[in-house]
This record gives structure tokens, C-alpha cells and sequence, in this order.
């Protein structure tokens, strides 16, 4: 008799699971709306504005949604509550999924209001309809955070996701207020260093746009560090961890960096060499440059150190992505290199310098270059055994391929203007085709140096790879002589008796085992146990579960 099995679970609990996370979703989004156009109206009525009498429908909606949907939500989240006792309902998807998203989302709009609301104090603005918002949403994500963080029953699906999730939203406006704030300082210093025009909108000194930009700037880094240090974002070691950590913190840092300080040498470049305008207009980007390489270099820094702490796949993947930003910086620097070189000896149009285009293009190879050069190392020696980095692998394919896939393009446009010109009979070809030309050969040199690294790595791969094992030869038959074998095993025993009298040349007799299971053996553990068997009669059994026993037998001498 076979033991049985325990029954799989239906599609019935998981549907129901995903229906009621899915209502209780949207019941808690509609009674928060509600909550919070309510509390706005009452704000408004507290400081002394006039609830706007003709607005009835306005009212009706945020009344229905809170008294309605409201006493609706509480209701099924109660039912959601007592079925969260059984470990299956913990273990659910659906569970997990409605307190990620519900906490971010919740997350997200608090934080939007509320730091909206403060940046707004700072110029006395109105701010009741943010601050009701923020207050309402704040309060929806403290419960799902508490649920998910302090209780009993929260999911065990998807740990540490709401704390990646809510840590990189933090990092982002965090990020973004901190450019904003260094720019306006910069752009300030700039113009009391140059004598013009103070920065800042009219009717507001500059100084107002900073402290904003530095409420946001603030405002994010708490966030940031509420899930980052206090939840657990930096120890959390799922996938989507990983993608955060190199994704934002190496990508976005090192692309904010390798930008800020590409333009900050554009513009040294054509302080010195370039005075073709007026050097306030060349010191306008100076700001932005100067703010991006500050802030992002602190991100990237930062990153770059707990990356050092985490997988090896996943500092590889940070090592590849660093690779990649500058490998463009330097490859988009020597196309454009290309493209003033070829503008120097043609009739330019109207407006455009070539000196500054080729100082651009030596400001993006000066800042790509070193870095590739000091992230890839193609003077170092290839890894001793290129089969472990599968990543490098597959970012020498990509590389090539998206570099064939350009320069292919670019050939077909080359040959478009070059038909074009010729059969319109218009001259300037070469200033028509300068711009393509120049990324053709950049393209042309990245595409061929990352195929001969992947067939250099292919090449080194066959050389480690240890060497096939030679062709087995059959069998040798065992080194005793069988006179009769008996072979004792359940039903379908006809592939074990052809074997055993190709293996040992003698008679084989089957009995079959009553009430026995068809378990084949393996024949190689066939051979090994008939190797050096002999006797007049040798009986082998094979057990329920394909073990084997051999017994040679002799007749017995009865008195």
C-alpha cells in the first residue's frame, strides 16, 4: 500500500485572499481621500476661511467615502485580522503585497504633503489642504508599519521590501533637495563673485528657494535613515535589495557625479581657452555641476562601501554598472572628439564653434576615461577562472551588441546623407556626416575591443575547463562464474533479466516478489553487486526500494 498524500491546497483560499486585499485596498485609499478633504475643510474653517457653501458635492464624496467606505474597511479588515491566526494566511502573498504597497503608498503621499505643507510655510502660503493630507496618510502608514513591523501576524513573504522601497523614495527627494539647495547657493555665490543680478524669483529674496529646497533635502534624509538604519533596508538581503543598492545608490550616484563634474571641467576648459561669450554665461552651468558632483559623489561614496559588505555578485554587479556609466561618458567624449576634428577642416553652420564642441567632447573623455580605466582594468590579468563571473559574461554581450546595434544605425544614416547629397548634387558632405561619423568610430572601437575581451575570456575558459572523461567501455563481466541465477523482485523485472544474462551468461530464473512494487535498479549497482560473485546458484533480490542483496547458495546435505 502507498502512503498517501496529503491533499495540495485548492485555488479557492488564494483567490479569496487576493479579492479581499484588493477591496481592503481600496477601501483604505478611498476612506484616507475622505478623511483627509474633511479634515482640509475643517483646517480651513479653524484659520479662519469660509467653507465654500456651493461645494455640496465635494462634501458628499468626502462624507461617503468616510462614513461608508470607512466602517466598510474596518469591517473586512477585522475579518482579514482573525484569519492572519493561521500560519498559511501569514504565509500568504496577497498579505504581504497589500502592507508593502499599502505602506508605501501611504509613505509617499504623507511625505509629498507634509514636507510640501513645511517647504510652503517658509513664504506663509496656505498650506491646511496639504497638512490635512499628510496628517491622514501619515496615520494610515504608522498602523500598516506597526502591522508590519510590531505584531504577531505579519507576512513572512518579502522581507525588508517596505524598508528598500521606502528607503530609496527617502534617498531620492533627499537627493534632489540637496541639488536644489547647492545650486541656488552656488548660483548665488557665482553672481555676488561676478557682480551681476542676485539669483531668486521676483518678489522673494533667493534665499527663500534654498531653505525649501533644503526642508525637502531634510525631510528625505529622515525618511532615508528611518528605513535604512531603523528598519533594516541596509541589512536586507533579498534581490530587490540588491537592485536598490546599485540600481540608485552606485547608478544614480555615479551619474549625477560623472555629470556634475564633466560639465565642471567643460567650463574650466573654456574659462581658459574659450572666450567667446561672456563668462557669467559660461559660469551658468556652474552650479548645477558643482551641487550634482557634490551630492552625488556622497551618495556614490557611501554606496560604494556597503556594497564591499554585501555578495560577491553583488559588488560585481556595482563594478560592471560603474563600468558601464563611464564607458559611455568616455565613448559619447571620443565620438564628439571626432565630430569637431572633422568640423575644423568644413564650412560649420551658422552659431555653432567647433572649439566648443571639441571641448565638450575632451571634458567627457577626461572625466570617462580615467574612471572606466580604473573600474575595468584592461591592463590587469583576466580572472583565473572567467566561469565564475557570469555577469561579466553577459555585460561583454550586452556592451557588444548595443554598440553593433548603434554603429549599424549610424552606418545606415551615413549612407542615407552620403545617397542623399550625392544624387542632390549639394555639397558639404563632409559636415552632413561628421556627427554620425564620429559616433560610428566610437562605437566601431567599443564593439570591437569588448568582442576580442569576450573571446578572450571564452578561449581562457576552455583552457581551465578540465578534460572530458574518456568513453566508458563496457563492462567487464564479474570475475566469478555463476552456474544459475535466481532473481527475486516485484512485476516488470525483464529489463534486469536481459541485463543479468548479458552480464553474466548463466540462466536467469524469475520470481516474483507477491505484493511487490516495479522498482528498477540501477545497473551499474547491478554490476557492482554481482562483481566477483560465483557459485553453482546465486539468488538475487531486489528490495521495495531497489536495494539488492546476493546470497550464493549451495545444496544442502540433509542426514
Amino acid at each position: 500500500m502507498t502512503a498517501a498524500t496529503p491533499p495540495r491546497p485548492g485555488a479557492a483560499p488564494i483567490v479569496r485572499r487576493v479579492v479581499v486585499y484588493t477591496i481592503l485596498f481600496v477601501l483604505v485609499v478611498l476612506t484616507a481621500s475622505g478623511l483627509s478633504d474633511l479634515l482640509g475643510r475643517l483646517f480651513d474653517v479653524v484659520t479662519g476661511e469660509q467653507l465654500a457653501g456651493t461645494d455640496t458635492v465635494g462634501l458628499a464624496v468626502s462624507l461617503t467615502f468616510t462614513l461608508i467606505a470607512g466602517p466598510l474597511a474596518a469591517v473586512l479588515g477585522w475579518f482579514a485580522w482573525r484569519r492572519l491566526a493561521d500560519p498559511p494566511e501569514r504565509a500568504s502573498l496577497a498579505w504581504a503585497l497589500y502592507l508593502v504597497g499599502m505602506g508605501t503608498l501611504a509613505l509617499v503621499v504623507s511625505a509629498t504633503a507634509l514636507l510640501s505643507a513645511a517647504a510652503a510655510a517658509v513664504t506663509a502660503e496656505a498650506v491646511t489642504a496639504a497638512t490635512a493630507t499628510g496628517l491622514v496618510w501619515a496615520g494610515v502608514w504608522a498602523g500598516h508599519g506597526f502591522v508590519l513591523r510590531r505584531t504577531d501576524r505579519r507576512p513572512t513573504r518579502l522581507p525588508g521590501t517596505a524598508a528598500v522601497l521606502g528607503g530609496t523614495f527617502g534617498l531620492v527627494i533627499g537627493a534632489g533637495g540637496a541639488v536644489t539647495a547647492l545650486t541656488i547657493l552656488v548660483d548665488e555665490a557665482l553672481a555676488v563673485g561676478l557682480g551681476t543680478d542676485a539669483a531668486g524669483s521676483v518678489g522673494s529674496p533667493w534665499w527663500t528657494g534654498a531653505v525649501q529646497a533644503l526642508v525637502w533635502a531634510a525631510g528625505g534624509a529622515l525618511v532615508w535613515w528611518w528605513h535604512w538604519r531603523r528598519d533594516g533596508g541596509r541589512s536586507a538581503g533579498t534581490a530587490l535589495a540588491g537592485v536598490a543598492l546599485v540600481g540608485v545608490g552606485i547608478l544614480g550616484g555615479a551619474l549625477l557625479t560623472l555629470a556634475g563634474i564633466g560639465t565642471v571641467v567643460f567650463v574650466l576648459l573654456r574659462l581658459a581657452v574659450d572666450r567667446t561669450d561672456a563668462v557669467a554665461v559660461v559660469c551658468e552651468p556652474l552650479g548645477p555641476a558643482i551641487a550634482a558632483a557634490l551630492v552625488g559623489g556622497l551618495i556614490w561614496v557611501y554606496h560604494r562601501g556597503v556594497v564591499h559588505r554585501r555578495t560577491p555578485a553583488v559588488r560585481q554587479a556595482s563594478t560592471l554598472v560603474t563600468s558601464g556609466i563611464s564607458l559611455v561618458a568616455a565613448a559619447t567624449g571620443l565620438g564628439v572628439i571626432v565630430n569637431a576634428l572633422l568640423a575644423t577642416v568644413t564650412t560649420p553652420l551658422a552659431g555653432s564653434d567647433p572649439r566648443t564642441l571639441l571641448l565638450g567632447g575632451l571634458s567627457s573623455l577626461l572625466v570617462g576615461g580615467p574612471v572606466w580605466w580604473l573600474t575595468w582594468r584592461p591592463a590587469a590579468e583576466p580572472a583565473a577562472d572567467p566561469r565564475r563571473s557570469a555577469g561579466r559574461s553577459v555585460y561583454l554581450v550586452v556592451v557588444f551588441g548595443i554598440s553593433a546595434i548603434v554603429a549599424l544605425i549610424t552606418l545606415l544614416v551615413i549612407g542615407f546623407r552620403l545617397f542623399d547629397t550625392v544624387l542632390a548634387g549639394d555639397p558639404g558632405l563632409l559636415d552632413r556626416i561628421r556627427a554620425p561619423l564620429g559616433l560610428l568610430v566610437a562605437t566601431a572601437l567599443v564593439a570591437g575591443y569588448h568582442f576580442t575581451v569576450w573571446r578572450r575570456d571564452r578561449a581562457a575558459v576552455a583552457a581551465t575547463a578540465p578534460p572530458a572523461p574518456p568513453a566508458s567501455a563496457p563492462a567487464a563481466p564479474p570475475a566469478g562464474v555463476v552456474g544459475e541465477l535466481v532473481l527475486v523482485m516485484g512485476p516488470g523485472a525483464e529489463p534486469v533479466v536481459a541485463h543479468l544474462r548479458r552480464l553474466t551468461g548463466a540462466p536467469v530464473v524469475y520470481w516474483q516478489r507477491a505484493g511487490g512494487t516495479a522498482v528498477l535498479p540501477d545497473p551499474a549497482h547491478v554490476e557492482q553487486a554481482m562483481h566477483g560473485v560465483s557459485g553453482d546458484r546465486v539468488l538475487l533480490i531486489v528490495g521495495v526500494d531497489g536495494a539488492l542483496t546476493v546470497i550464493p547458495v549451495a545444496a544442502a546435505q540433509v542426514a
